[in-house]
């Protein structure tokens, strides 16, 4: 049997995301009644540094369910470069240390997407403190878990903008490029366009080329469709940018790092580069849409209530049950401790045969690759 516990702390790090509050809100009536004192850092890691938190009760946590956003606030702050008034870093890994053994928690489950769980996993390695972790962002590519809680809302609210722009691109015969998230992994613009019929999906998983795109919207004319939607996600590259990234690199490291880098210079401008050379190759007024943080904001969908609530569960059992340094990762219906170790050396990606990816195809979607099957000939 695991000792009993009487002390843990919640803390919500990264970017805001649908579902927070929900998970806050398992969490805390999950261990209330086992006279757990909840303990919720504002402003992600920042709070632990500073020492600065509220106490969380059945009370503070009722209605959370489905009120977006987090009551905790967040922040990008890591205990190992936390800003200085002169602009440059400090580590402050001591003090967040510290200030976990003062309050006396047995455990810290932090919420968040892939720099949370790096940073989580750098305070379980050097203080020796126990960490647990729920997988948060709308990219959805934390590894190690079927699904990020905050996805299917930001997918539902870039198919909904989807569902919107194809009145205005049919009534105008126009093609409208979308902006979507999703930092360097496609699955958003992906699931979006693919729920919202989108004629081009570009993800950074499969570098594009603008020749094959505009001759896809091309093929669409000749078959009379006068209109077309492009999903683009913030981090699609076209072929030649992926060579010139890759002979560039060298070593996987290096190569994320100059990624990463290339893609900070090259996100704003790719709407725009592609919007000019599509209404130049097919002669459609083409405009641009990004939807931006628009993505993150509001209230989660039925889906996500569900799913962050069986994560709060979870990690509360977790704890309860002293099963530390891991994901809660969800599998089928199960939800499974994924160790951090493996957690943080990979990025969920999507497959180039995913299912999503294969049935894209067979509806004639382009996905910059090639020109559709249905459009050949």
């Amino acid at each position: 049997m695991p000792n009993k516990i009487s002390a843990v702390g919640v803390l919500t790090s990264g970017g805001d995301c649908p579902g927070l509050n929900a998970v806050i809100r398992a969490i805390t009536k999950t261990l209330e009644p086992e006279d757990v004192e909840v303990f919720g850092f504002t402003a992600g890691f920042t709070g632990l540094i500073e020492n600065r938190y509220v106490k969380l009760d059945d009370k503070m946590t009722s209605g959370l369910l489905t009120v977006g956003g987090t009551i905790l606030r967040t922040s990008r702050n890591k205990p190992h470069k936390m800003p200085t008034a002169d602009g440059g870093t400090r580590d402050m890994t001591g003090a967040a240390i510290e200030n976990y053994h003062r309050l006396g928690l047995d455990a810290l489950i932090c919420l968040g997407g892939g720099g949370t769980q790096k940073n989580a996993h750098r305070l379980m390695k050097e203080g020796g403190i126990n960490v647990i972790t729920c997988p948060k962002t709308i990219d959805n590519d934390v590894w190690g878990t079927d699904v990020t809680f905050g996805f299917d809302t930001g997918m539902s609210i870039a198919t909904e903008a989807i569902d919107r722009l194809h009145t205005t691109a049919s009534s105008h015969h126009r093609v409208m490029v979308v902006d979507i998230m999703g930092h360097n992994s496609g699955w958003l613009a992906l699931g979006a366009g693919l729920a919202g019929g989108a004629d081009v999906i570009l993800i950074p998983e499969i570098p594009y080329d603008l020749d094959v795109v505009g001759r896809s919207l091309l093929a669409r004319m000749k078959r009379g469709k006068m209109f077309s939607i492009v999903a683009v996600a913030e981090g699609a590259h076209s072929i030649d940018e992926a060579r010139r990234i890759a002979e560039e690199a060298a070593g996987e490291k290096k190569k994320e790092k100059a990624l990463k880098k290339e893609l900070q210079h090259t996100k704003e401008p790719v709407s725009a580069i592609l919007a000019e050379h599509l209404e130049e190759v097919t002669g459609l007024e083409t405009r641009v849409t990004s939807l931006g943080y628009l993505q993150r904001g509001g209230v989660p969908t039925p889906f996500d209530r569900m799913l962050c609530t069986n994560y709060g569960v979870r990690a509360a059992k977790f704890a309860l049950d002293g099963v530390y340094g891991v994901m809660v990762g969800k599998h089928g219906e199960d939800y499974l401790p994924i160790p951090l170790d493996d957690v943080v050396t990979k990025k969920r990606l999507v497959p180039l045969d995913h299912p999503w990816v294969l049935s894209a195809r067979a509806v004639a979607t382009c996905l910059g690759d090639e020109i559709p099957h249905g459009y050949k000939g």
